[in-house]
């Protein structure tokens, strides 16, 4: 799909891209199955918010489970999803399928309802934090990345460190973290740009930090774990490794051989890790990644 109706006021998709228009899913099927002929193994659904789409009666939930039922040995992927209409249809679908991926890229953007108001993102911290404790509760091992802007107008001290709390709440495994600078043609635009500069790069300093720390201590729990890892690639530091990625979205980093080659999922055991990379020793070579679907959860 293509566009967005949210208008965040920051954001110049809405002027540059227009308003949303959603492809058929027979029409997005039709291709997810020429890929897969032509050997691909992982694909990637996008959109400035996927949550948006639709095709007559069916949603962004349906349009996933029709192309993870093409081929269970492509991996799915997608985003980008908008907090505001992440249902939790889509989150079963996540759960019953186990070629999609159990990685969701989830912005938060703030942490300070206020902000998140002048921001136009049309939802709260509460409604955000809810969706996150659902989907730990119905997609076993699910992993969050997210986006974050520090020095939104107006933004205090005290909001900056409610996002630093958010964060430590939620544990993302990954984020994008941004200054906020100005964008012509935003309603944004148009708002005092308050924030001295030399505070905006503290601020988002802290948040950097705070996020690598995180990431390194979930990575650091991994150690002596086990995964099925997609080969993508030669790694970018010695081609005499190969550079992969699991389903979770973590980069893995292991030694070429063992008749692995680019394409394989190949299942490994994680010896070592950083804030970014982990690094594992070969298994076996699979055929198909199997995950354990979620167990009935009552929701309330």
């Amino acid at each position: 799909m293509r566009g967005c109706d949210k208008f965040c006021t920051y954001c110049v998709v809405p002027f540059t891209r227009g308003r949303e228009r959603s492809s058929t899913l027979t029409s997005v099927v039709e291709e997810v199955r020429t890929l897969s002929e032509r050997g691909f193994r992982e694909v990637t659904l996008l959109g400035q918010n996927v949550n948006s789409y639709i095709d007559g009666e069916n949603d962004f939930a349906d349009l996933l489970a029709a192309c993870a039922k093409v081929d269970e040995k492509l991996r799915i992927r997608f985003m980008t999803s908008h907090p505001q209409d992440f249902s939790d249809k889509l989150l079963y679908i996540i759960s019953e399928h186990s070629n999609i991926c159990n990685y969701i890229h989830l912005p938060v953007q703030a942490g300070s309802d206020r902000v998140l108001e002048e921001m136009k993102r049309t939802y709260t911290i509460e409604h955000y934090l809810g969706i996150i404790e659902r989907a730990r509760k119905i997609i076993p091992g699910v992993t969050f990345s997210t986006d974050i802007i520090t020095g939104f107008p107006t933004e205090t001290e005290e909001e900056h460190k409610m996002t630093l709390e958010v964060m430590a709440k939620v544990r993302y495994d990954g984020a994008f973290m941004f200054k906020y600078s100005p964008r012509e043609g935003t309603p944004a635009f148009k708002m005092e740009d308050d924030i001295p500069e030399e505070v905006k790069s503290r601020r988002l300093t802290e948040i950097i930090d705070q996020q690598l720390q995180i990431a390194y201590e979930i990575n650091q729990e991994l150690i002596g774990t086990e995964d099925v890892v997609l080969i993508e690639n030669l790694s970018k530091k010695s081609d005499q490794f190969y550079s992969g990625r699991t389903d979770s979205n973590k980069i893995v980093i292991l030694p070429i051989g063992n008749d692995m080659k680019i394409g394989d999922l190949v299942k490994v055991k994680i010896y070592k890790a950083s804030s970014a990379t982990l690094f594992g020793d070969f298994i076996e070579i699979v055929d198909v990644y199997k995950r354990e679907n979620a167990v009935e959860t009552d929701l309330g």
